[in-house]
């Protein structure tokens, strides 16, 4: 799949799946994020190859409503709805996804807004801002949520004004912290945006960056736990052997050395190290060289006419 925007890429053909579970995708504002979400809510096509949510072929007609019926999308600003109270707002989208006003009162339950229900957004804090618009992005119970940039006006809260004084009085790394079990248990699958990684790394089960038009994965912290070695321990050498060791090598079974033995390695090389370590000292000089001995000269007739 492929998608172009102002004749250039914003995501070069590429081949790729995403399975259940969190997904994040990072990368800075103007490189594509918000497009590429909205190709996968099916709110616009391709430029090249094929795209498929949920087993269906956005190509379709048929297809293509069975799959938006499952979908849940949020972008990242709905300023038009600001004269809403958080209430109609998730009425609204009920109506809108042809679902109950029931389920509209239990997901507003679910997510904690009862109390909030009947206050315009535009008057509510942030963090309970995003609530109801997750609300109404999954009062269908979707198997699909896609969000896109929901902590930005958290980030933007806490950033302090130029004159010096805080712009939020909260705390956005606690309210992030909160929200995260919430959109964790929004759906099987869940893909969000993030201006940094920041913010995305630690709780997301794959992480992506985008740039250039080009998508790579990232490490993340909880998949290298799964596999019981950090990326620190394999980075650093005094990650792992506490002050007065270094890691040796795990493939072999090896335990910590000690400090006078070193990687022969760059420190900042993520590669893991197979050979054995070096002890740190002086080295020892070179053993001198032989010498060659110099040819001597062919002696020829005009050579030894003249004496040499």
């Amino acid at each position: 799949m492929g998608v172009r925007r102002g004749g250039r890429w914003l995501l070069r053909p590429v081949t790729f799946g995403l399975a259940e579970g969190v997904v994040g995708l990072a990368g800075p504002p103007g490189v594509g994020k918000s497009t590429l979400l909205a190709t996968f809510a099916t709110l616009r096509r391709p430029n090249a190859g094929a795209l498929h949510v949920l087993g269906k072929d956005i190509s379709n007609g048929t297809e293509l409503r069975a799959a938006r019926a499952r979908i849940g999308y949020l972008p990242s600003r709905f300023a038009r709805a600001e004269h809403m109270t958080a209430g109609e707002f998730v009425e609204y989208a009920a109506y809108f996804k042809r679902t109950s006003a029931a389920a509209a009162r239990a997901i507003v339950k679910r997510l904690d807004l009862t109390e909030a229900a009947g206050t315009e957004l535009a008057l509510l804090p942030p963090d309970v801002r995003l609530r109801a618009g997750l609300a109404a992005a999954c009062v269908h119970e979707p198997d699909l949520v896609l969000l896109d940039d929901p902590f930005g006006d958290l980030c933007a809260a806490a950033e302090p004004w130029p004159g010096g004084g805080a712009a939020g009085s909260g705390d956005a790394a606690a309210t992030i912290a909160e929200l995260i079990p919430v959109l964790r248990a929004l759906a099987p699958t869940v893909v969000i945006t993030a201006e940094g990684c920041d913010l995305l790394t630690g709780w997301c089960d794959r992480l992506f960056t985008l740039s250039r038009g080009k998508l790579t994965e990232q490490p993340t912290r909880s998949a290298t736990t799964r596999r019981g070695r950090s990326a620190a321990d394999r980075r650093w050498p005094d990650a792992a052997g506490g002050p007065d060791a270094v890691p040796g090598d795990h493939r072999r079974g090896e335990g910590p050395v000690p400090r006078r033995w070193l990687w022969p390695v760059r420190p900042w090389s993520s590669a893991p190290w197979t050979g054995r370590p070096r002890r740190i000292g002086r080295r020892p000089p070179l053993p001198a060289l032989p010498q060659p001995a110099r040819p001597r000269a062919r002696r020829t007739p005009a050579r030894s006419a003249a004496g040499v």
